[in-house]
């Protein structure tokens, strides 16, 4: 936990950089596709991926170290073809566990967020999921653990190799010769993403394009069809915590309107998409039908509170940053009460962006918890230690945004929705 939280606060100002690298080499060649507040909810959603895996909230029904001290039939040294055999059956593990996201009911729910944007660009590989709570698919890993691969291997290799589906999300590189038989490219990938029908459940390649040709699952990119991005059930909203849980309250709601037994319980393991009989018509929901003709999500934003949103996303970072650095010193159960503080700064963000009236609610909520963990500590998780300027600082900041979001509810969000119920 401590030393991944370490390698997140390398990694984070560096994708960083690239996001911004790519922003103003689109701009500058006329296409630009890393439009702000879609860019500001993706990396709202990599920070609440970052904090839910730093944090530990996820179980394995069956670990990996447990099978290699059972079934491992060798013991081998941390060579570097241990960590080639390690990489390799992790890309077989991503390869499957990925094609089950996209093709049962049940597992589409932690997947996708990270299809959620109707972008692709590089913010948009950071939307990852904090929806999965358990890990059913550590047995891929078996053919790791007969070859006796260390644990401490596999946990080095998972992290890069995640690291590593980074670069691909962009639209600017186009095929890449040779490669594009071997390794996943972004030609691949924007297939992999794109919702028009020749190219649904394709490319479920994480590193390796190979899975694909020999199990039946690869589309090339066709110069005929320009690839559409999303879900064809869009999300509709910036709010990250609220798309991770979408498909699993329409499959709740399905499952407890459904008449008999028997949809009740497979619904869950049914292709993805699927709902019992006559639902589509009884309890209809948005679905794309035409790819080349819909609207994508952009609510009214005032400059004023995109550049606010801008600004509260980078406060966030900085919260983030000093747990992830600080997290031996800050210790458990604190960390959770710091991360709930991170989770309802990030909810009231996207609120806010998204120009709900209940954001003055749950920026309240969270200045009062934030207030609350100030009176109940005497500091802030460390911070006041090194000086007390960033007590002042803090109850600044507070004070200010709970201000900002009231001026933005009754000078523009409160006048857009009487415009549109007048409507």
């Amino acid at each position: 936990m401590e030393e991944y939280g370490k390698i997140l606060v390398i990694a984070m100002p560096i994708f960083l950089l690239f996001i911004i690298i790519e922003k103003i080499y689109g701009y500058t060649k006329g296409n630009d596709t890393v439009p702000l507040m879609d860019t500001v909810s993706s990396l709202s959603s990599g920070l609440t991926n970052s904090v839910k895996d730093v944090l530990g909230i996820s179980i394995s029904i069956l670990t990996y170290e447990w099978m290699v001290s059972k079934w491992a039939f060798f013991t081998i040294e941390n060579t570097i073809l241990t960590y080639f055999i390690a990489f390799f059956v992790i890309d077989f593990y991503g390869y499957w566990s990925h094609r089950w996201a996209h093709q049962i009911n049940f597992f589409w729910n932690k997947h996708a967020i990270h299809h959620s944007s109707e972008e692709f660009n590089l913010p948009c590989a950071l939307r990852q999921s904090i929806s999965s709570f358990v890990n059913l698919f550590t047995f891929l890993l078996l053919p790791a653990a007969l070859l006796g691969v260390p644990a401490t291997v596999i946990a080095i290799v998972l992290p890069l190799h995640l690291f590593l589906q980074f670069w691909y999300h962009t639209q600017h590189i186009k095929k890449l010769g040779f490669l594009e038989k071997i390794i996943v490219t972004p030609s691949h990938h924007r297939v992999h993403h794109a919702i028009n029908p020749a190219y649904l459940d394709k490319n479920h390649g994480q590193i390796f394009i190979f899975w694909d040709k020999w199990f039946g699952t690869f589309q090339e990119e066709l110069p005929e069809v320009p690839a559409v991005y999303g879900i064809t059930r869009p999300a509709q909203t910036w709010n990250p915590i609220k798309i991770n849980f979408q498909h699993l309250w329409l499959l709740m709601q399905d499952a407890w309107r459904a008449p008999s037994w028997k949809d009740k319980l497979r619904i869950w393991f049914m292709p993805t998409g699927w709902r019992p009989e006559g639902f589509e018509e009884k309890y209809p929901i948005l679905k794309i039908e035409d790819v080349y003709n819909f609207e994508k999500y952009n609510p009214y934003m005032s400059k004023k509170r995109q550049n606010w949103a801008i600004f509260q996303l980078f406060v966030t970072l900085g919260f983030v940053s000093l747990l992830f650095a600080n997290i031996a010193t800050i210790g458990l159960p604190n960390l959770f009460l710091y991360g709930l503080f991170i989770y309802l700064s990030i909810y009231s963000l996207s609120e806010l962006m998204d120009g709900n009236l209940n954001v003055l609610y749950w920026e309240g909520i969270r200045v009062l918890f934030a207030v609350g963990l100030l009176y109940y500590f005497q500091n802030w998780f460390g911070l006041f230690s090194s000086s007390n300027v960033f007590a002042f600082l803090l109850i600044v900041y507070l004070i200010v945004s709970f201000g900002m979001t009231f001026y933005f509810v009754n000078r523009e969000i409160a006048k857009n929705k009487s415009i549109q119920f007048s409507k």
